[in-house]
């Protein structure tokens, strides 16, 4: 790629006024080279299966006709819950191109998540596998917005197979959608109360410019890899729109659970070119023993999702010859800032603003503030909003209108940049917990535990963690007439796995007399997160 300099002076952002993913671009390369590779999907049971652009363009075609026959139109929202099924991608693509808002969801949604979910998006399909069908059964009286239910998978009563939806005629007009209308939705972590529901849209695809080109730095003849949940928006950036848009080919491997062998092992075998994982896979995989591997097609690395140490970098680049490039961006948002090819990288930094963005730390009142002076990272959004920005959240005014202040989007994170414009991640302005790349509401799982009868009081604050980079961690207080014990303290873990996702459970829990609190009763969370961090040091 040209220098980094140079393209922060060329580049500039191309505005369609109508734009549609699935038209204008898997289509055009369904046509211009129609038996390229676009998805490598593999198991660990030996299947393998290719498919170009001609496939995914055709089989999303037959997934929009067949949803457009179970009333499913322009406007809606979908649920998506599906994990690294080829579905995934047919769904997605089919979505865009009817104007139908698809709005992913993890397959470790509990009953109740996936209940707020449907509501709040007011969705009228679902397409899920089948132990999320379940869970939805569970709660479909609470969901009436629902008409039509899908299921990729095991047959189940009352669900249409995904199957059925394979066989519709492969002729579908493209909805012309306009670039500013909305396309998909995702639930955002905040720092209190439910995720909220951010709509992008179909601008959004073409703010991965930057991503694909720039950051990833792909182009057609490559192989990429990014590892992570489907219903992430960084499967959006890695697993969807950024490689497609450069014509390259994605990499699938779909498992069970992560296993850092086989992954080195398929990282060979398959000739991957380009790879981006949490930091929490960098330092499962760098724990391996690399002598047994070559890595003789990887060429590019990169990281986002959390905060990258130095040392993980350095024992990258002993391993494998390479330097992760760490990345830094939002679900609101398209890669803002990175370590691109050819800059000098200075471990630890997010590294420099992508061209096409306009970035700053800046202080209470908007105004950038000099190097080595912490503020809040905000993204120039007047005259003209750079494209991949999200367009609101929904139902949520007052909360879209507090994410800007003056010309400016606030990401809600804080950092200082240096003499030479390098930006140094600081914080988060709110309590959400990264673990190994997933975003947790420290409320969300008080509230779960507070469901509990043995649960008096409870507050959740993050723990350090070699592995994850944080932990979830709960102080109780407990009722009366409960005991403190190894096995209460597994109980309430697997309680709250029931009734919440089972990602955000409380991996540690300590039992206290009481909560230290204010004179006016607020609960000291600050006080008790930098407690629990400087004992762990």
């Amino acid at each position: 790629m040209e220098s980094y300099n140079r393209a922060r002076e060329m580049f500039r952002w191309s505005r369609p006024e109508r734009f549609n993913f699935s038209r204008d671009v898997i289509d055009r390369w369904a046509v211009q080279m129609p038996d390229k590779l676009a998805m490598l999907w593999v198991d660990d049971r030996g299947a393998e299966i290719r498919r170009s652009y001609l496939d995914i363009s055709t089989s999303s075609k037959r997934v929009a006709n067949a949803l457009s026959q179970l009333g499913v139109k322009r406007g809606d929202r979908l649920i998506l819950m599906l994990g690294r099924q080829i579905a995934w991608w047919e769904v997605f693509t089919a979505c865009l191109r009817m104007g139908v808002l698809v709005t992913p969801a993890t397959t470790q949604s509990s009953s109740k998540d996936i209940s707020y979910r449907v509501q709040t998006a007011e969705a009228s399909c679902v397409i899920c596998d089948s132990a999320s069908a379940l869970k939805f059964d569970r709660v479909a009286k609470q969901c009436p917005s629902v008409h039509s239910k899908v299921v990729v998978g095991d047959e189940l009563e009352g669900w249409l197979p995904y199957t059925e939806l394979l066989a519709a005629p492969a002729e579908f007009r493209c909805v012309d959608t306009a670039a500013s209308e909305p396309a998909l939705c995702y639930f955002s972590s905040g720092s209190s109360g439910h995720p909220k529901m951010c709509v992008h849209s179909h601008s959004y695809a073409l703010g991965h410019e930057t991503t694909a080109k720039y950051w990833l730095n792909l182009n057609e003849l490559d192989m990429h890899w990014h590892i992570g949940d489907s219903a992430w928006a960084k499967a959006a950036w890695g697993s969807y729109f950024a490689p497609w848009l450069r014509g390259a080919a994605i990499f699938v491997h779909q498992c069970d659970s992560f296993d850092a062998e086989r992954t080195l092992e398929l990282m060979c075998c398959y000739s991957i070119n380009t790879f981006c994982g949490t930091p929490t896979v960098y330092r499962m995989l760098a724990r391996q023993d690399f002598s047994q591997y070559q890595f003789l097609s990887l060429r590019d690395c990169v990281s986002v999702g959390e905060p990258l140490e130095p040392e993980l970098i350095d024992s990258w680049q002993q391993a494998t010859g390479l330097t992760i490039r760490d990345g830094y961006g939002q679900t609101e948002t398209v890669v803002l800032c990175g370590n691109f090819p050819g800059m000098d990288i200075r471990p630890g930094s997010m590294g420099k603003p992508s061209p096409g963005i306009e970035l700053a730390v800046v202080d209470e009142q908007g105004q950038p503030l000099p190097p080595g002076v912490e503020g809040d990272i905000a993204l120039r959004v007047k005259p003209e909003a750079p494209l991949g920005l999200f367009l609101l959240y929904k139902g949520e005014p007052e909360k879209t209108a507090a994410s800007y202040r003056g010309d400016w989007y606030i990401s809600g994170d804080r950092a200082h940049i240096d003499e030479d414009g390098y930006f140094w991640f600081v914080s988060r302005n709110n309590d959400v917990i990264l673990s190994a790349g997933y975003r947790v509401i420290p409320q969300e799982v008080e509230r779960a535990l507070c469901l509990h009868q043995a649960v008096a009081e409870a507050v959740v604050v993050s723990s350090p963690d070699p592995q994850r980079g944080e932990l979830v961690k709960a102080f109780v207080v407990l009722a009366d007439g409960f005991e403190a014990s190894a096995s209460l303290g597994l109980a309430l873990q697997n309680y709250v796995k029931g009734v919440s996702s089972a990602y955000k459970h409380p991996r540690k829990i300590e039992f206290i007399e009481a909560l230290p609190k204010t004179n006016s009763g607020k609960i000291k969370r600050t006080w008790l997160q930098q407690r629990e961090w400087k004992h762990h040091k």
